[in-house]
């Protein structure tokens, strides 16, 4: 029977003595006069079987010669060895090579840098680091769905051509189909003439148009791929990239933080519990304690303080900083740190200053912070950021026409204060940042399948 290496290691018992087949790829292969060994795995699980095989094969002399990473279907008995190292292994009755991994193959078995790895972006899911990173990333896409679904929210696919700037900061990509060459010589761009008659861009959010699904069902999500023209290097940033997009009516700024505290726990925990094998591996061999720190969470009560005595705890701390801490402005990842150690865990900042946020933000009383939130998770500094939107439609007016922006063309956005407004809430995660506090891998372009950075759109 076909069976894959996942269903023998949850059910080893039912196939004591059974003859099975298997398909997949060798990892790796030694071999001796009479007999030899073959390290097999077939994609549906973390850990690997081996093949045990012997000179009664007809092929025999073949079997020796085969490659790491030739694809091979195997018949033979499934035999338990609880005395030996590993908990079982197949005898083979019989090996076929199906398709022959060349001597030149680049992953060989020995070390490689991720940077190596990244040159070898097609194969790299076939290492151990990126197996498991990519198991993460799937089991942890599928929870933050199971999480939404359960709970009654809609999930909303929201254009990715679009002509807002849903962050007001102008670093959206340009879509057109206009001869660029021709816009050159011409000296400039005559929009009308475009594909859609006039500027657009592939989004950098889809919260805009999440809101007004809000105000139809209630609560919404949107999880899909998000792009910044941000020029960055660093290791937290990608051009593209994926986004979670919640919108929430009849909700606010606390409600919000009940609902990002409540799903981080759940992801955590379904990856914990899902995800064994692999997380193992992360623990052991990319960052120690892993595990520890995100069942640490899971026990949390996250600290919820305002930006203003954020500010103060950082002045009175007795640290040079690099980057000194100062009311009314943004604080550093050296200043995150220290607050979720200050806090020995996660910590809900709010009350930002209204001159660094976004547009759309519920402006204070006060008249100089708004009604914003961004969660510092221990050893990954800011993981979410959200707010309560602005539902006044003269105050949000008032603030677009403060940045210059030009309010006509969101009307459509405006009119929802117009057409039955109430409080609501949202938030945004970025979704490799999950990726990487979830595995520990330190740089994003090792979370996400095929980076696409400054100077890099390979693949």
């Amino acid at each position: 029977m076909l069976v894959d290496v996942k269903n023998l290691y949850k059910n080893s018992d039912k196939y004591a003595n059974a003859e099975v087949e298997l398909k997949g790829w060798v990892k790796t292969a030694r071999d001796s006069k009479t007999f030899g060994f073959i390290e097999f795995n077939d994609g549906s699980f973390f850990r690997n079987i081996q093949i045990v095989y012997d000179d009664t094969l007809s092929n025999f002399e073949e079997i020796t010669k085969v490659t790491i990473y030739s694809s091979i279907e195997v018949k033979g008995k499934f035999i338990l060895t609880p005395e030996a190292k590993q908990p079982f292994e197949i005898k083979a009755t019989s090996i076929s090579i199906f398709g022959k991994s060349e001597s030149d193959y680049p992953l060989q078995k020995k070390g490689h840098s991720v940077e190596f790895l990244r040159e070898q972006a097609y194969l790299r899911p076939r290492t151990n680091l990126f197996n498991a990173v990519f198991r993460v990333r799937s089991v942890a896409a599928m929870a933050i769905h199971e999480y939404f679904q359960d709970r009654g929210y809609v999930y909303v696919h929201t254009p990715l051509i679009t002509s807002n700037d849903g962050e007001g900061a102008g670093e959206m990509f340009q879509v057109t189909t206009l001869d660029l060459d021709k816009v050159a010589s011409l000296g400039k761009v005559q929009y009308e003439n475009d594909f859609f008659g006039k500027k657009v861009g592939l989004t950098v959010t889809g919260q805009l148009e999440g809101e007004t699904f809000a105000h139809a069902f209630g609560k919404i999500y949107t999880f899909g791929p998000s792009f910044r023209a941000e020029n960055s290097n660093t290791k937290t940033h990608v051009s593209e990239f994926w986004m979670i997009e919640p919108e929430i009516a009849f909700c606010d700024l606390e409600g919000v933080m009940d609902v990002e505290e409540d799903m981080l726990k759940y992801i955590v925990k379904t990856v914990l519990e899902k995800c064994r094998e692999e997380m193992e591996f992360l623990d052991k061999f990319v960052s120690n304690g892993l595990i520890e720190k995100l069942e640490k969470l899971l026990n949390s009560k996250f600290t919820r303080i305002s930006h203003e005595d954020v500010i103060t705890i950082l002045k009175e701390a007795k640290v040079d900083w690099e980057f000194k801490p100062e009311y009314g402005e943004d604080i550093a990842k050296e200043h995150e740190k220290y607050i979720t150690e200050h806090f020995n865990g996660p910590v809900f900042i709010t009350n930002w200053p209204k001159d660094i946020k976004a547009f759309y933000m519920k402006q204070n009383s006060d008249g100089k912070t708004v009604a914003a939130v961004d969660l510092e998770v221990p050893g990954a500094g800011e993981l979410m950021g959200g707010s309560q939107r602005e539902e006044n439609y003269d105050k949000l007016i008032s603030r677009m026409k403060e940045l210059g922006m030009r309010t006509e063309e969101l009307d459509w956005y405006l009119n929802l204060r117009r057409y039955g407004t109430t409080i609501h809430s949202g938030f945004g995660m970025g979704f490799e940042r999950l990726i990487m506090y979830l595995t520990g891998v330190e740089n994003i372009r090792d979370v996400i399948p095929y980076p696409r950075t400054p100077g890099n759109c390979e693949f």
